[in-house]
C-alpha cells in the first residue's frame, strides 16, 4: 500500500484532513535540494539532468562550495557527477554541491586489506542488503580516530563518495557507538504525560531514491514495516506506521517540514549517539532523512547530522 494511501486511509478513520498538513508557519520556509548529473558546468553555471530526464539550469552562487570526496571548486567538478545541490529560496542559485556523495550505516561483518587500503563489509539492515567499503589508506587516519574496532559486530557509519559502483570512505561520519550492535541500550523510563515533540539527532542517508522527499523511522511495528529489526532505538519514540506524517524541525537552523515516512529506519535506531552541530543534542537518532530533505531543512551531508525535533505531523 503506497504511501499516500495509507495516509489518506488514516486520516478517514480519525477524522483528520486528509491534505497532508503543513509545518509551523513561525519557522523559516525551507530551502530547495536539486538532485541529479551534471551535463554541464562553468564557474558560474551548472546544468542538471534530474531522474526525470528534464534539465535544469542554475547559477553558482560566487561565495558556493562543492565537496566531492574534498572540498573542491565547483567547476572542477566531472561532467556526469551525481549530485545534490542546495539552493536558495529563490531555487535557482547554487549555494551548495555535494559530488557523488554517500553515506556507509551498518553493522561490520568482515574486515579486509588489499594492499594500503582496508576494505570493510558491512550489513545495511534487511531493506539494504549489504555493501563493500574502501577505506583509503589517507582516510585511514581520521576513521579509526573514531571508529577504533573495525570488528564484526560493530556499527560503522562514514561518509564517502560512490563512482562506477565503488564506495570510498572519506571521512567518519560520527563516533563509533562503543557496544555491539546487538547491544543498543534501552531507553529511559517515562515520567507520565506524552510529549508532543521528541529531541535527538537526526541523519541521512542515500537509500531514498534520487531527489525523493521523506523519512525513516526507527519505531516501527514489525508486522507492518516487514522488517524483524524494527521497534528498536534507545530514545523513548513511540510507534508510528508507514505513511504516518512526521514533523521534523532543524533546531540549529529553525526550519521545519512535515515528511512523510517511507521507510524502515532500523539502523538509525541502533545508534545512540549525538550530534554536536549546535550544543549537543540528547542521545539516539530520531529520525533518518533522504538526502533531498535533509538538505532542504538545512542540513549539510558531510557534516550528517542536525540537532531535531519531531512530532506527529
Amino acid at each position: 500500500m503506497g504511501v499516500e494511501r495509507r495516509y489518506a486511509l488514516a486520516s478517514a478513520a480519525l477524522g483528520r484532513n486528509a491534505v497532508p498538513p503543513q509545518a509551523d508557519a513561525e519557522e523559516r520556509p525551507a530551502l530547495r535540494a536539486v538532485a541529479g548529473e551534471v551535463r554541464d558546468i562553468s564557474p558560474h553555471l551548472i546544468t542538471v539532468e534530474n531522474p526525470e530526464g528534464v534539465e535544469e539550469r542554475l547559477v553558482i552562487a560566487p561565495w558556493a562550495t562543492a565537496w566531492h570526496g574534498r572540498p573542491v571548486v565547483p567547476s572542477d567538478l566531472p561532467i556526469g557527477t551525481r549530485v545534490v545541490i542546495r539552493a536558495l529560496e529563490s531555487g535557482r542559485v547554487a549555494d551548495r554541491i555535494w559530488g557523488d556523495i554517500t553515506r556507509i550505516t551498518g553493522v561490520i561483518l568482515s574486515n579486509g586489506k588489499e594492499g594500503r587500503n582496508r576494505t570493510i563489509e558491512l550489513h545495511c539492515g534487511p531493506h539494504r542488503g549489504r555493501r563493500t567499503v574502501v577505506i583509503p589508506y589517507a582516510a585511514s587516519g581520521r576513521i579509526s580516530v573514531r571508529h577504533p574496532k573495525l570488528e564484526p559486530g560493530y556499527l560503522f557509519d562514514a561518509i564517502g563518495t560512490r563512482v562506477e559502483g565503488v564506495t570510498v570512505a572519506h571521512l567518519p561520519a560520527t563516533s563509533q557507538p562503543a557496544y555491539r550492535a546487538t547491544a543498543v541500550p534501552p531507553p529511559p523510563h517515562g515520567y507520565g504525560g506524552v510529549q508532543s515533540r521528541i529531541s535527538g539527532a537526526a541523519s541521512w542517508s542515500d537509500a531514498f531514491d534520487e531527489g525523493e522527499s521523506g523519512a525513516a523511522y526507527p519505531m516501527l511495528e514489525r508486522a507492518d514495516s516487514e522488517c524483524e529489526d524494527a521497534g528498536i532505538s534507545c530514545t523513548g519514540l513511540p510507534y508510528l506506521a508507514l505513511g504516518s506524517m512526521l514533523y521534523v524541525g532543524n533546531v540549529c537552523e529553525g526550519r521545519a517540514s512535515v515528511l512523510p515516512i517511507v521507510a524502515c529506519g532500523c539502523m538509525a535506531g541502533r545508534f545512540c549517539d549525538r550530534c554536536l552541530q549546535c550544543g549537543t543534542s540528547p542521545r539516539g537518532r530520531i529520525v533518518e532523512l533522504s538526502p533531498a530533505s535533509f538538505v532542504t531543512l538545512g542540513g549539510d551531508l558531510v557534516k550528517g547530522c542536525f540537532n531535531a525535533r519531531v512530532g506527529l505531523g
